[in-house]
């Protein structure tokens, strides 16, 4: 399977996570959730890059909700796909105010493909993925709430042949957040 069948995939998935979402929030009143995030995450092999999230919840409770996670660095020349499932706690500081600490697990895939010091270097490889972060958000209308995101990423993405090993990379991640 090539690179560009590979990226076609992920692409047509994010679509359809992000319409099936969307679908979610609008029918599901009772239950489900949505959000959506653009940022960056620093400390990849390739340094800084840009990163978009997503994420559908099931809201178990009002403070509690589980569900999918994907985060997609789409451009540059490092390529990477993380999915976990993450739980939730929303913490209600007041009616426009939530604190919303969350963990996650699955896994992660980097495809790294750049030149350096005239060399050509493409390496991939995929590795166990927990996302552990704070959201902050600010609570516009009954089912819409703009974020802010810090998490922590760990994993074991390994490069080798010589480049380093990526255990950590940090999120800063601004978005919206549907609710029911």
């Amino acid at each position: 399977m090539g690179r560009r069948t590979i990226h076609a995939g992920a692409a047509v998935l994010m679509l359809a996570l992000v319409m099936g979402g969307w679908e979610f929030a609008q029918a599901e009143e009772h239950g489900w959730g949505f959000g959506t995030d653009l940022g960056f995450i620093s400390g990849t092999t390739n340094s800084t890059v840009f990163a978009l999230n997503f994420q559908a919840d099931y809201y178990v409770a009002k403070e509690f909700s589980i569900g999918p996670m994907f985060q997609w660095v789409p451009a540059g020349d490092l390529k990477q796909y993380a999915f976990a499932g993450a739980a939730r706690y929303h913490y209600r500081v007041n009616e426009k105010f939530n604190i919303v600490p969350f963990a996650g697990i699955g896994f992660i895939h980097a495809d790294l493909d750049t030149m350096r010091g005239g060399v050509r270097i493409d390496r991939n490889d995929t590795s166990h993925y927990i996302p552990l972060g704070l959201s902050f958000e600010y609570q516009a209308t009954p089912r819409l709430a703009f974020s802010n995101t810090i998490m922590l990423n760990l994993h074991d993405i390994n490069m080798s042949p010589s480049l380093q090993r990526d255990t950590t990379s940090v999120s800063v991640l601004f978005g919206m957040r549907f609710g029911p």
